[in-house]
């Protein structure tokens, strides 16, 4: 089993049924996916929905296929909504071809200029996907990654060594606001330098930022 991370330049025929959204949105990034079946063209989620300066997602008129959109979160331009629907009709046939064994994973993001799909499966559905992709535009970037999965995902792409600073970290308060704990006396806690703490928290950072912001 592999992650594989595509960003594909879509083609004009597959952006016109995103029409309704392309001149209010910077970008919808998925967040979880709930619920995905191909034969009855139904998708459910939570999204993320950064929407352009001046727009409100108030502004973005759904089409009749959207069962459910609901704001759960807002933070400045950031919507965390709920959504159901339906797939286009025209794409129904197509999106059965897209019924593989496989895992939709995070980051996937979508924008006017691109989008990013994270996929984890075998060599041979991971090809097939691939595959699927190409038809729809043209797949600029790909790369491939170690699939690991934990209690804590967003914290997978850190060593063992990061994680369990970095949570040590969180329990004793280092970033609680104000601090309960700074980098020294949290060193003399968990029994290590206080060079070596910071340079793992600093890289655990940046790791995660780094992983939360693919496509950015």
């Amino acid at each position: 089993m592999r992650k594989m991370i595509l960003e594909i330049k879509m083609n004009k025929k597959f952006l016109k049924n995103f029409y309704f959204l392309l001149d209010k949105i910077e970008s919808i990034e998925l967040l979880e996916l709930l619920k995905i079946d191909f034969q009855k063209r139904i998708k459910m989620a939570i999204a993320a929905f950064i929407m352009k300066e001046g727009y409100t997602i108030e502004d973005i008129e759904m089409p009749d296929y959207v069962e459910i959109f609901n704001v759960l979160q807002k933070k400045g331009n950031r919507y965390i909504c709920l959504i159901k629907a339906k797939y286009f009709k025209s794409l129904s046939s197509l999106a059965k071809k897209f019924n593989i064994d496989i895992i939709w994973d995070v980051p996937s993001v979508f924008t006017k200029d691109k989008m990013i799909v994270s996929v984890t499966g075998s060599e041979e559905n991971l090809k097939k996907i691939l595959d699927l992709f190409k038809t729809l535009g043209t797949v600029t970037k790909t790369s491939f990654v170690k699939s690991i999965y934990s209690e804590q995902t967003i914290l997978s792409c850190l060593t063992d060594k990061q994680r369990d600073i970095l949570i040590a970290a969180k329990k004793n308060g280092y970033y609680s606001y104000p601090r309960k704990i700074n980098s020294k006396e949290l060193s003399e806690k968990i029994g290590l330098s206080k060079p070596t703490v910071v340079q793992h928290l600093r890289k655990a950072e940046i790791r995660i930022v780094s992983n939360l912001l693919t496509g950015y």
